[in-house]
């Protein structure tokens, strides 16, 4: 068996273990935060796919690039383990269930949209969302604030005064953090050069 084949025959398992995990990861919980608190369980807590930092990392990234939560983070995490036919699966794992499920409510709108049982499953599932974001925010506050020192305290407090009491885009606090992380790295390199 050559080498081709052997590492084929590694990255098949590897890819549909991927497919799977972000269909069902898609299934439970295909928005925003919520995605990511749920792909941070699995795919850091439980399989060990990813560091606690890769993925806040990753989240960052998540964050700051444009189109749906659950598609980018799919992509990012999936490249990460697996390559670009690790971004193929993850990222079709994670939009076949919306898909099937827009199928499903177009095709039963009519017994769907007046049925209190729907209705109910829905404000049920919202206070799931409101559980797992703030899992997704402890989580990154402690991957954060994990390393000590003042900086992160002072980059979160800046950061919030800004969303609430300035009224400009928030593209600019994106520039602004970047600047900020930025400097923070040329500082840390500048101190470690020095005998």
């Amino acid at each position: 068996m050559s080498d081709e084949e052997s590492e084929r025959g590694g990255i098949i398992p590897k890819l549909v273990a991927l497919f799977i995990a972000t269909f069902t990861i898609s299934c439970t919980a295909n928005s925003g935060y919520a995605i990511l608190a749920v792909m941070k369980d699995d795919f850091v807590n439980k399989r060990k796919w990813l560091t606690e930092e890769e993925m806040a990392d990753y989240i960052a990234i998540v964050q700051s690039s444009p189109g749906p939560m659950a598609v980018t983070s799919s992509t990012v995490i999936g490249y990460h383990v697996a390559g670009p036919a690790g971004t193929f699966a993850a990222v079709l794992g994670v939009i076949l269930p919306p898909f099937l499920i827009m199928v499903l409510v177009t095709l039963f709108y009519e017994a769907i949209v007046g049925n209190p049982y729907v209705k109910l499953f829905l404000r049920g599932m919202q206070m799931g969302v409101v559980g797992m974001l703030f899992d997704v925010i402890i989580g990154l506050f402690r991957s954060a604030t994990s390393k000590g020192g003042v900086y992160p305290f002072v980059v979160i407090a800046l950061s919030f005064a800004y969303v609430q009491f300035v009224n400009l885009s928030i593209v600019w606090l994106v520039l602004g953090c970047i600047a900020a992380g930025v400097a923070k790295a040329l500082l840390v390199d500048r101190k470690e050069r020095r005998p």
